[in-house]
C-alpha cells in the first residue's frame, strides 16, 4: 500500500491519517473499504459530516439527476433553485414544526465559518466586544473560533493574542459552583474586571470536551439569564445537530430557543461542505456583502441537503436515533464498564463516550483506539487528554454493525486492560 506521496509533499499538519493508517477507496453505509479490500465499520462519521451515511442511495439518486441536467454548480449568493428549495424545505418540515423563526444566513461552507458570523454578528447587535464561553468548548480553528475554544494545543497554534473572551467553568467542573450565579456576579460586581457579554457561546453537548451533556436545568437557567441580562445566547449544532442527540437540534430536550444557532457539517447531506448561521429576525441588521465568501451556498450541497432533511423526515431518523442509543448505552453499561469500575460513560443519542481518565495510566484511550483500528473499527478520541473514545456511527448503522462495532471496543478495552 503505497503511502509516500502523501508523507512525501503532504504537510506535517495532517492529523487523522495517522490514526488510521491505511489508503481508503471506498465507502458505503456504516463501512470503510481500504484499496487492499478491507473492511472498517466506521465510529467516526466524518467528525460528525456523514450522519445519513456514506454514499446514501436517495441522496446519492438527487445529486447525479442534478449533474445529468446541467445544474448550475457555483452562483455565490445569487437565487437559485437548489437554494430556493433547501430554504423551503429547512423552514416548512424543520424550523416551523419546532415553532423556530430564525432567519437563515450562508457563511461560508465550514463549522468554523458559520461561528465566525455569530461571533460578528452579535458584536454587531450588541454592541460590545466581550463574549462568554464554557471552558471544554470546541467551536472551530480559525481565529474568531479559535478565541471561544479552549483547547490548549489549538490555541497555541494561533500565533496571536486570543482576546476579548472570558471563560466560564463548565457546569460538570464545580458541581459545587453555581456557574450561572457566578456569570451574574461576573456582570454585577463592578470589580469584577469583567466587560458584560455580547452573547454566551454554548455547545449543549461538548463533544471534543469529552462528549460532556450538560443539564436540561442548567441549560434553561442560562437561557433565563441571558433574557435578564440583554445577552444573546448562540448555540454551536454544527456537531451535535442534525438528529446526532435524538432530536434535529440538541437543544430542543431543554424547550429552549437559542438567538443564533450555527450548524455544518451533517447539514451538507452528504459530506459536502455547507453551514448556516440561524438567528432570530430581529438581529438581521446585516448590510448587504458585509459577511460574505466566495463559496457561501454550495449548489451541490443545497441538493444533498434538501434530499437528507426528506430522508430523515421518511424514515423517522430522530426516533431511530434515540433507540439505537439505548442499544448502545445498554451494550456498554453491561458489557464494557464492567471490565473496570474506574470506566465512566457518558452520552445521549448516537454521541457517547467512555472515560478511561480516571484510571492513571496515560494514553489508555489512544491504545484502545488502535486496537480498535487493527480490529476494523475506525474510532477516535476525545476530551482532556485525550481520555475519551468517542462512539459517534453514522445514524443510519445496522443494528448488527452497531452490536458488531461495540464488540470490537469491549475486546479491545479487555486487551489493553489485561496487559497494564
Amino acid at each position: 500500500m503505497n503511502t509516500s506521496v502523501f508523507e512525501n509533499y503532504e504537510s506535517e499538519v495532517r492529523s487523522y491519517c495517522r490514526h488510521f493508517p491505511t489508503v481508503f477507496q471506498k465507502a458505503k453505509g456504516a463501512d470503510f473499504i481500504d484499496e487492499d479490500g478491507n473492511k472498517y465499520i466506521d465510529f467516526f462519521c466524518g467528525a460528525g459530516a456523514v450522519n445519513y451515511g456514506h454514499n446514501n442511495p436517495e441522496i446519492k439518486a438527487k445529486l447525479i439527476e442534478y449533474l445529468q441536467n446541467d445544474g448550475i454548480m457555483h452562483a455565490l449568493d445569487m437565487y437559485t433553485v437548489p437554494k430556493r428549495e433547501f430554504i423551503e424545505t429547512f423552514e416548512e418540515k424543520i424550523l416551523k414544526p419546532r415553532h423556530l423563526d430564525y432567519k437563515i444566513m450562508f457563511p461560508g461552507p465550514t463549522g468554523t465559518n458559520a461561528n465566525e458570523a455569530a461571533l460578528k454578528l452579535a458584536r454587531k447587535v450588541k454592541k460590545r466586544q466581550n463574549v462568554f464561553a464554557l471552558m471544554g468548548a470546541f467551536h472551530g480553528m480559525t481565529l474568531g473560533s479559535l478565541s471561544l475554544t479552549t483547547d490548549k494545543t489549538s490555541r497555541k497554534g494561533a500565533g496571536v493574542p486570543l482576546n476579548n473572551v472570558t471563560f466560564i467553568p463548565a457546569p460538570y467542573m464545580f458541581p459545587e459552583l453555581d456557574t450561572v450565579a457566578y456569570m451574574q456576579r461576573l456582570i454585577d460586581d463592578d470589580h469584577s474586571g469583567v466587560e458584560k457579554p455580547a452573547a454566551l457561546f454554548i455547545e449543549t453537548i461538548q463533544a471534543e470536551g469529552g462528549i460532556r451533556v450538560l443539564d436540561i436545568e442548567w441549560l434553561q437557567r442560562v437561557r433565563k439569564f441571558c433574557d435578564d441580562n440583554d445577552i444573546l445566547l448562540a448555540v454551536d449544532e454544527v456537531q451535535v445537530g442534525c438528529c446526532r442527540s435524538g432530536e434535529f437540534f440538541s437543544f430542543q430536550r431543554a424547550g429552549i430557543q437559542p438567538d443564533i444557532v450555527t450548524m455544518s457539517k451533517s447539514i451538507g447531506g452528504y459530506g459536502f461542505p455547507l453551514a448556516i448561521t440561524l438567528f432570530k429576525p430581529e438581529l438581521d441588521i446585516w448590510t448587504p456583502g458585509e459577511h460574505n465568501g466566495t463559496f457561501r451556498g454550495n449548489q451541490m450541497s443545497f441538493v444533498a441537503a434538501k434530499a437528507a432533511l426528506d430522508y430523515m423526515l421518511e424514515n423517522n431518523i430522530e426516533e431511530e436515533t434515540k433507540r439505537k442509543g439505548e442499544i448502545v448505552k445498554n451494550f456498554i453499561e453491561k458489557e464494557i464498564l464492567p471490565l473496570d469500575s474506574r470506566l465512566e460513560l457518558r452520552g445521549r443519542g448516537l454521541i457517547w463516550g467512555v472515560e478511561f481518565g480516571n484510571i492513571p495510566v496515560n494514553g489508555l484511550a489512544d491504545r484502545v483506539e488502535e486496537k480498535c483500528f487493527e480490529y476494523g473499527l475506525i474510532i477516535e478520541g476525545a476530551g482532556r487528554k485525550n481520555s475519551v473514545v468517542k462512539l459517534m456511527p453514522p445514524l443510519v448503522i445496522s443494528d448488527e454493525e452497531l452490536v458488531e462495532g461495540m464488540s470490537i471496543i469491549k475486546r479491545s478495552v479487555q486487551e489493553i486492560l489485561a496487559a497494564l
